[in-house]
C-alpha cells in the first residue's frame, strides 16, 4: 500500500521508495532459492514505466532469471494496482545480479542446481 509517507513532491511513489522495495524482494527471492547469505552486487536496467499513485496496492513479484557459479540474476517487477478496480499496471522492473557469501563474508559459490522459480 502506498501511504503519504512514500511520496515524492509530485505525490506518487517516490522512485527510491520503490527501488528499495525491489531491493528487498530481489533479497529475500534470492535467499529463498539458494538458502545462502546473499548480497546485491549491481542493479542493470531499472526502468520507471508509469508513476505509482497514493493509495494504490504496489505488489512487487521476483524471479530468478539465471544462475551463474557465483552469481544469480533475479528481475524484479513492481505492479501498481487500484484499491477500487481490478485494474493493474506494470509500474518499474529491474534486474538484480545477487552474489553468495560464506562465513567469512567472501565472495562464494551457488551451492544449488536448479533455482527457477517466482518469489512473491
Amino acid at each position: 500500500m502506498v501511504f503519504p509517507g512514500t511520496l515524492n513532491a509530485n505525490e506518487t511513489l517516490f522512485g527510491g521508495e520503490l527501488m528499495k522495495w525491489m531491493d528487498e524482494v530481489a533479497f529475500i527471492c534470492a535467499t529463498r532459492a539458494t538458502r545462502q547469505k546473499m548480497f546485491t552486487a549491481k542493479v542493470e536496467n531499472v526502468e520507471f514505466i508509469c508513476p505509482v499513485q497514493e493509495n494504490s496496492i504496489a505488489e512487487v513479484v521476483a524471479n530468478v532469471k539465471n544462475a551463474g557459479s557465483v552469481r544469480l540474476e533475479v528481475e524484479v517487477k513492481i505492479f501498481s494496482e487500484s484499491l477500487y478496480s481490478t485494474e493493474k499496471d506494470l509500474a518499474a522492473k529491474a534486474l538484480f545480479i545477487m552474489t553468495a557469501l560464506n562465513e567469512k563474508n567472501k565472495v562464494t559459490r551457488l551451492a544449488i542446481p536448479e533455482l527457477l522459480h517466482t518469489c512473491e
